[in-house]
């Protein structure tokens, strides 16, 4: 006898009943970027804010493993039983490789962490959702930022629930008088500000970075506004002139700052390794008083568990590898930043000195150079630049709001060879070129 099945329909979801931020478009940023690049593979790309290739190779993998596993067993007096269950098994949630981050700490920023405040996150993005899930009480709360931000840090925000309220940036980055005006602003409106984010060393996406006398009084504001601060130092080790200037939590006496940092650009990238330092005291707790820390791993122990032991691995042998320093770890390649940072600022002065309306800034280190042309820079001009002109940028609205009409586009420096970066400039001219013809609207899009 046949038995028949009965026909189901396909299981469907209503984009209205899933969370809000799946509608919002900057959650579509990477992912539109990333699929331009693959639609267009030829091109040579501006784009990605990733660091130089040119020096990996497979096998320091295997020897930063080694070099961790002999520190496991020389200084921590590890077995080899239990140096392979540190490996293997699930780990402590603050991370196996807190003791050498803190060390590093110390090597390359003069930071002093507090033991138990350093927690180890998968990438730098987790530590800023862990932050900022944690800061979220009500609905009262926000978080301020500059404007133009970071995507991933807008897009933690959005998994929140947390309101990000923008702040004016200027040359030397966040505008300090904005933030007290906007602070102040939000409180009498009725908002609850946790925090306020800033990147004071070349902020992706501006590369701007703030003077020390702006980092003292960053710091005074805070204190005086009862405000925290989220230091995010992703590109710090990156100067190509002179003294790094110290880090807001180096200068921080009052514990207003929560650091966050990562190993993407210095470290390993595929290792997904990032870090908060967060020796904020709290209270009020069944346990008494403990850290922020204590709290952020609480949230992490839920939603990652532990971050890989075997990354972490990775990234401490590389640590230790180097003294605990990733300034001396990353010589070659801040050597190659400052060379393409250099070519590219020649060079966009050789094709576009004399040209009306195209202007843009000189960072003095980072990844990246913010480009301002007399038209609008869309992602219909994008897909055109890279299916007629072979390159590819980031426009810059996609570091604003999503009506944001920009005029800017955003340059990255770290990946390309001097060759790759003259062939890219002069594509990138002919594209500005035929758009201040006007001979482009049709074939961008309409977008002018």
């Amino acid at each position: 006898m046949e038995i028949t099945q009965p026909e189901f329909a396909a299981a469907e979801l209503n984009t209205a009943t899933l969370h809000a931020s799946l509608a919002d478009a900057s959650m579509e940023s990477m992912n539109l970027l990333n699929q331009i690049a693959d639609k267009y593979p030829e091109a040579i790309s501006f784009a990605a804010g990733r660091p130089y290739e040119g020096f990996y190779d497979s096998c320091q993998v295997h020897k930063y493993l080694e070099v961790f596993c002999d520190h496991l067993g020389v200084e921590r007096r590890m077995t080899e039983a239990e140096i392979a269950r540190t490996l293997f098994q699930y780990g402590e949630t603050k991370g196996i490789i807190a003791g050498l981050i803190a060390r590093s700490l110390a090597v390359d920023e003069g930071i002093e962490a507090v033991d138990g405040s350093v927690v180890v996150t998968v990438g730098c993005q987790e530590a800023m959702f862990l932050v900022l899930r944690a800061l979220r009480a009500d609905d009262s709360d926000a978080v301020l930022a500059p404007r133009p931000t970071y995507v991933g840090l807008t897009g933690a925000a959005l998994l929140a629930d947390l309101p990000v309220l923008p702040v004016a940036t200027g040359e030397s980055g966040i505008d300090l008088d904005d933030l007290v005006t906007q602070l102040r602003r939000a409180r009498a409106a009725g908002r609850r500000v946790r925090a306020c984010y800033v990147t004071p060393d070349f902020a992706n996406p501006v590369g701007a970075s703030m003077g020390l006398a702006d980092r003292h009084r960053l710091l005074e504001i805070a204190e005086a506004e009862r405000l925290l601060l989220l230091e995010d130092n992703a590109y710090g080790v990156f100067h190509t002139s002179g003294e790094r200037p110290p880090t807001l939590k180096s200068l921080d006496r009052n514990r207003r700052v929560v650091y966050l940092g990562s190993f993407a650009k210095t470290g390993v990238p595929g290792a997904r390794v990032g870090y908060v330092v967060a020796d904020q005291r709290v209270t009020g707790g069944a346990g008494g008083e403990g850290l922020f820390a204590d709290e952020l791993s609480k949230i992490k122990s839920m939603l990652t568990v532990n971050t890989s032991p075997i990354a972490q691995a990775v990234i401490g042998g590389k640590l230790l590898s180097h003294g605990c320093s990733m300034v001396e770890a990353n010589r070659r390649e801040t050597a190659v930043y400052r060379q393409n940072l250099n070519q590219v600022l020649a060079g966009l002065a050789r094709r576009f000195g004399d040209c009306p309306g195209v202007t843009w800034n000189e960072p003095t280190g980072g990844f990246f150079v913010v480009l301002s042309v007399p038209f609008p820079v869309t992602d219909d001009l994008l897909e055109h630049a890279a299916r007629r002109h072979g390159v590819l940028f980031t426009p810059m609205h996609h570091f604003y709001d999503a009506s944001a009409q920009c005029r800017q586009l955003r340059l990255s420096i770290s990946t390309l060879t001097p060759e790759r970066i003259e062939k890219g400039l002069d594509r990138l001219a002919a594209l500005i070129t035929e758009r201040l013809r006007g001979n482009g609207a049709h074939a961008a899009g309409g977008a002018r």
